[in-house]
């Protein structure tokens, strides 16, 4: 088994990446069905906790079906960092995490995600304030560096477990990278296998199939791998690779009534978490993810994101299981 301190994990835990406007509690209860062993909340900006905004206070709620739950936390002031570890320990998750690694504008250019890859006495000053403010494991997320001449990640674990974090997951790409090419896992392999390194190791960046999953277990030694755009209208991820990991044998795709089942239950609780209306309009994101490479899929997502009746998206749903389309793609 995984150890992040007391909280005991499978082994080879797969974990559902924190993805803004995506890991709310509706899509990681997919997530969870599917077979995801650590989940956590998107992004919160310490900040907006701070001044109580709604959106970032709503973003605390954790669930006992999702445990284990971390919740993530980011920002550019280490006080108020710490102020928020703290606020965050009273809404019940099973970790605190601290996001190094969001490379989007708004945040990095904040001082706040990625950006603190380029100051990294202020990272572990911190990542100890979050560490003293709560009583519960603090795990971090990282990238390889900021670009391709600085690439600190080695000197940023092994001070970073030096102040108290107790797992550690690396994108493997740089801030400058973003999200374009391949993910580089050497360095999140020799990290691993750093002999002063004891804390767990989890690698991201571009898993998408069993396949690779496997193969990046078996090349870099990882303890775990963690999940993110793959997941996305596909949380099917998490269970065929764990059937891969367990038999060498690749599971069947999704049938199109496991397709409808799963959408229609992210459908309910979205409406149950968002009401109706945002429930519905934040549902719409999702739909050509979990129909894509249906025959008429196109169809089907044009009617559903053009309503905004909860009874007129359930009857579409059946509509698209009696139709019974084929996989096309």
């Amino acid at each position: 088994m995984v150890h992040i301190r007391d909280l005991a994990l499978p082994d080879f835990p797969l974990l559902l990446a924190p993805m803004e406007d995506v890991s709310d509690p509706p899509f990681r209860a997919v997530c969870k069905a599917n077979g995801a062993d650590l989940m956590y909340t998107e992004f919160i900006s310490s900040e907006g906790l701070i001044r109580d905004a709604a959106k970032s206070r709503q973003k605390l709620d954790v669930f006992d079906y999702e445990r284990p739950i971390g919740i993530q936390l980011f920002g550019s002031d280490v006080d108020t960092m710490g102020e928020c570890a703290r606020i965050s320990t009273h809404a019940g998750p099973d970790l605190i995490d601290i996001n190094y690694g969001c490379p989007v504008k708004q945040v990095a250019c904040r001082g706040a995600g990625a950006a603190l890859l380029r100051d990294i006495p202020k990272m572990v000053e911190m990542t100890a304030a979050v560490v003293r403010n709560t009583p519960l494991p603090v795990t971090v997320k990282t990238r390889l560096g900021w670009d391709d001449t600085t690439k600190n990640v080695e000197d940023v674990a092994e001070r970073l477990q030096d102040i108290g974090i107790e797992a550690l997951t690396i994108h493997g790409r740089t801030r400058v990278q973003m999200y374009k090419g391949e993910a580089d896992w050497e360095l999140i392999g020799k990290i691993k296998n750093n002999p002063r390194i004891k804390i767990p190791i989890f690698g991201n960046g571009d898993i998408d199939s069993p396949q690779k999953a496997v193969e990046y277990k078996n090349r870099y030694g990882v303890d775990g791998v963690m999940i993110g755009r793959a997941s996305i209208g596909y949380p099917w991820i998490f269970r065929e690779i764990k059937h891969y990991v367990a038999t060498g044998e690749l599971l069947a795709p999704p049938t199109v009534e496991e397709r409808v089942a799963m959408c229609r239950m992210h459908f309910e609780k979205s409406l149950e978490w968002k009401g109706q209306r945002a429930g519905i309009f934040e549902m719409r994101r999702h739909y050509a993810q979990y129909f894509r490479g249906l025959e008429g899929a196109k169809q089907w997502r044009t009617r559903l994101v053009d309503t905004n009746e909860p009874d007129e998206v359930r009857a579409i749903m059946d509509e698209i299981i009696a139709a019974e389309p084929v996989l096309v793609g």
